[in-house]
């Protein structure tokens, strides 16, 4: 008999991204080949997302597609939708397999390789919520790895279903991450992004131990046990109340992890803020802005913004539209609020329409190109170092990032396929994507920042 064929498709986030990859490997030791999502597959696994209601309906879709694919594939759920509604996905037409949170990781011994036969409604197979911590990490289909060191969130936003799906925050041990990360880096790794649910609540509960630890311990052990010159480490998003200055300092100056921050901000308004019951108040979010810049004045800020939450009338968004167009940041990721069961926001009046939350939104992604294209031009005429990915398209150029993340493009050499490579920044490109010209004789004489 010949190998079954499974696929694997990721909604969401980086950590996602961390734990398919890691979920995808078990089958590679199994008489299993995969495919793309988009061939012809025998069993589709979708690591889900419910972050919003749109993520729900994308779902939705993908069993469809994949059922036009192959009408007879055995199609798996996995992920927080799957944890937190798996009676909901058993009755999509096209579901087979339902897994809960820890399942997922256990996911092979719930396959019978032989009779993958189809059923209505899905079968369920989810415990609650564990206090587990299962390793994961991405390799082979990118440049970077996505590592997860921390997983799930004592917070309690009021609008947030994650932590129903991912329980309570705990963490990877420190010397199992830098044994990672060194495992990473002998494979060929040039960048690690580390991430998380609530990575700066690092070290509050380590899995398997009573010890006790900080994210600052964990960036400083990184720091000084990463020996290759041509590795850096990213940072994933990051509470604003949780990078305390200090952290920001030691960043400054280290060799490897590169100055890009992401720090969620949701709302310029005290009052919406206070309504979704985050940690910190608009005047603390401008200091860690402006520490970041007196330290790094280079560096990518990247923030999340929630538009329509309720009770977000035109004179609270307008004071986060004023406040953010004032703010020293680069990019701006916008969200409209989508309710969510079980989260306190539900409960809240003065829902906001569609047609208001749509055009808010619109108004923001305006604001964040006008960003975005600003921090570019900045850039203009300054050096920096591209990891450069793997050209798929058979296109004149490569794609790659520089360390504070922005997107750029060079002429097509197979040499700087998966390298760090110093390049001087032209100019901005029609499609929003920065021209670099090669610095040829600073090829082995690179540094990160």
């Amino acid at each position: 008999m010949g190998k079954k064929k499974i696929a694997f498709y990721t909604m969401g986030c980086k950590l996602n991204y961390a734990e398919t990859s890691t979920i995808a490997r078990t089958f590679s030791k199994l008489n299993y080949e995969q495919v793309s999502f988009k061939s012809f597959a025998d069993i589709y696994v979708i690591n889900s997302c419910s972050v919003t209601k749109n993520a729900d309906t994308k779902f939705k879709y993908l069993v469809r597609f994949f059922m036009k694919k192959n009408a007879k594939s055995f199609i798996i759920a996995i992920g927080c939708y799957a944890q937190i509604h798996p009676k909901e996905i058993s009755y999509i037409r096209g579901v087979d397999l339902v897994l809960g949170d820890k399942e997922k990781f256990q996911i092979n011994n719930y396959i019978d390789p032989v009779h993958l036969l189809k059923k209505y409604p899905a079968k369920i197979i989810s415990t609650k919520i564990n206090s587990d911590f299962y390793s994961s990490y991405s390799i082979g289909d990118r440049t970077r790895s996505f590592f997860k060191i921390q997983d799930g969130c004592d917070y309690k936003c009021s609008y947030c279903i994650i932590p129903m799906a991912r329980g309570y925050s705990r963490s990877e041990s420190i010397e199992n991450i830098l044994k990672k990360i060194q495992f990473l880096i002998q494979k060929g790794v040039k960048e690690i992004v580390l991430t998380g649910v609530n990575i700066g609540d690092y070290g509050k509960k380590i899995y398997g131990t009573n010890e006790r630890r900080t994210f600052f311990d964990l960036i400083k052990v990184i720091e000084e046990n990463i020996k290759e010159n041509d590795v850096r480490i990213r940072l994933s998003s990051i509470e604003p109340n949780l990078l305390k200055k200090e952290y920001i300092e030691f960043l400054s100056k280290s060799k490897h992890f590169v100055p890009h921050f992401h720090l969620p901000l949701q709302s310029g308004s005290n009052d919406i803020l206070g309504k979704m019951q985050r940690r910190y108040r608009r005047e603390l979010y401008q200091e860690k802005v402006q520490n970041i810049r007196d330290f790094i004045p280079h560096a990518y800020i990247g923030s999340d913004i929630i538009v329509g939450f309720p009770g977000e009338t035109h004179r609270h968004f307008l004071e986060t539209y004023h406040f953010l167009k004032k703010l020293d940041i680069s990019y701006l990721h916008i969200f409209s609020y989508s309710q969510r069961p079980k989260t306190k926001s539900i409960t809240l009046q003065e829902h906001i329409s569609k047609k208001i939350q749509c055009k808010r939104n619109k108004i923001l992604r305006a604001l964040s190109q006008h960003k975005y294209l600003s921090f570019c031009h900045k850039q203009i005429n300054t050096k920096k170092t591209v990891l450069f990915e793997k050209n798929d398209k058979n296109e004149k150029y490569l794609y790659g990032y520089t360390e504070n993340y922005i997107r750029t493009k060079i002429f097509f050499k197979n040499m700087y396929i998966n390298t760090l490579h110093k390049v001087l920044l032209i100019k901005v490109d029609t499609d929003g994507v920065m021209i670099a010209q090669s610095i040829e004789n600073n090829l082995d004489k690179y540094t990160l920042h």
